[in-house]
């Protein structure tokens, strides 16, 4: 087995691999049908290799040629196809069959050709080319600007130009006089080696983008509240810390807010009543409050609020026109003489101040608005922090 065989055979165990890689990954990643389109890309880019090696030692040589320009050029295609759905640039299915199809045309017109001419090296690179650079071309143009996406398109960038380098190469080195003379020449080597690196690196920075997905749906799903929504209470203090690092200059405010009476909800209508009051209440606050606040739940029937740039004022005028619209909830499944209120606690974070700290002001304001009939604003600054006692089984 000489080099460029030794090559053909690595690049169809590589492309075997990404194959079944990219479609365990598929089981787990939000963008599922392009995890497919990828594995499918490798499944059918291996078959090249086998044919490669078919046209070297079986008599077949131009079935098996056409068959391996045509497992590589399909394998691509899936890819641009995956690339597509990743990114938002779909392509028709009738012009990518009918791209391929001119492809196979294209190929079985040049085959008799002198091999290692301009003629028949760019007319050959030239499809693979073109799907790649419209590859990169996809995700370039995509709303998405995470470095791992730039980093791909860049390297698509640079596979797609180095088919027309490969092309090349065959007329300066030469690529043999017959396709059956290609796997023996120095070019073959030199194009299989290349382009069993790029495969890698287009594979793994493919399969890095995936990845990086999952792991952000998994960091969001543990940080996210699954009944009314919002952020959990760890997902609500990381989206403050972020929130804070953007103006570490400027003054923030935090609302704490807990449903009246919420143990009677539960106790009259079931949990599943209770359930419902929760996700109303859920809305109320993701609809009302700025794209940049954050919202979570914190507790049973408590909940919090995190106002950047906004002072105690503001947001007490904020938690005001809350308590109204929490008095406006109405709960399908609940009789209509259901009355939901809620109270409600302010505190402020001037800059450098610590969130704990502002979070017990604001919890200890709540106290007082209960103490005081519930269905109430306190801000934390009205009141001298009295420690919370006898409110708790009575919310």
């Amino acid at each position: 087995m000489n080099g460029a065989a030794f090559f053909l055979g690595v690049n169809f165990i590589i492309a075997i691999c990404f194959g079944v890689v990219f479609a365990v990954v598929s089981t787990r990643s939000r963008s599922r049908t392009a995890a497919l389109w990828f594995a499918a890309g490798f499944t059918v880019a291996s078959l090249s290799a086998v044919c490669e090696l078919l046209v070297a030692y079986t008599s077949l040589t131009k079935f098996w040629a056409i068959g391996a320009f045509a497992s590589v050029l399909g394998g691509m295609i899936l890819l641009r196809v995956g690339v597509g759905e990743l990114y938002g640039r779909r392509v028709a299915p009738v012009w990518t069959c009918c791209f391929l199809l001119a492809s196979i045309v294209l190929d079985l017109l040049i085959y008799d050709l002198p091999r290692g001419t301009a003629a028949h090296a760019f007319s050959y690179q030239t499809p693979f080319a073109l799907v790649l650079l419209t590859s990169a071309l996809a995700v370039f143009s995509s709303t998405r600007r995470l470095t791992i996406d730039r980093a791909l398109g860049c390297l698509l960038l640079a596979t797609g130009l180095h088919f027309f380098a490969k092309a090349s190469l065959a007329v300066i080195a030469g690529a043999g006089t017959t396709a059956r003379d290609y796997i023996g020449t120095n070019y073959a080597l030199i194009s299989q080696s290349s382009t069993a690196v790029l495969v890698v690196a287009v594979g793994l920075t493919l399969l890095s983008v995936l990845v990086l997905e999952i792991m952000a749906d998994e960091r969001s799903n543990s940080e996210k509240d699954a009944l009314s929504g919002l952020a959990n209470r760890r997902g609500f203090e990381n989206g403050v810390k972020a929130a804070m690092a953007l103006a570490p200059k400027a003054g923030h405010a935090v609302i704490i807010c807990d449903l009246d009476h919420f143990k009677r909800i539960n106790d009259t209508y079931g949990h599943h009543g209770g359930d419902l009051v929760i996700q109303a209440f859920g809305d109320l606050l993701r609809t009302s409050a700025a794209k940049n606040a954050v919202v979570g739940r914190i507790g049973g029937e408590e909940f919090a609020i995190f106002l950047p740039n906004t002072t105690l004022d503001m947001a007490t005028l904020f938690a005001q026109a809350l308590r109204g619209g929490t008095m406006g909830i109405t709960v399908s499944a609940l009789p209509s003489s259901f009355a939901v209120t809620a109270s409600f606690g302010v505190a402020e974070l001037a800059p450098g101040d610590d969130l704990g700290g502002a979070m017990r002001e604001a919890d200890t304001a709540l106290y007082e608005a209960k103490r005081s009939g519930r269905n109430r604003v306190k801000q934390a600054r009205q009141i001298g922090f009295p420690q919370p006692t006898s409110i708790k089984a009575g919310k």
